[in-house]
């Protein structure tokens, strides 16, 4: 079961990252960090996307596991 990440840079990182990125949703927000959101499959695709924004050489600022809403439940 995927489950939901939000990892947060320094920096901002252009759309067309995205699918090396793993598909995760970019969110350019106005104090010059993103926001990487969406589902990871298991913590290798975890790591895998942290050492893609190590390649970026975008400082790490946050990683937080979004709890998912009770079945049936809406976002």
């Amino acid at each position: 079961m995927n489950e939901i990440y939000r990892v947060h840079v320094r920096g901002h990182i252009d759309d067309r990252w995205t699918d090396w990125l793993g598909g995760m949703a970019i969110q350019r927000q106005a104090d010059g960090t993103t926001l990487l959101v969406g589902p990871v499959v298991d913590q290798a695709a975890l790591h895998g996307v942290l050492a893609r924004i190590r390649d970026l050489a975008l400082p790490l600022l946050s990683v937080d596991r979004l709890i998912d809403p009770p079945e049936g439940g809406s976002r």
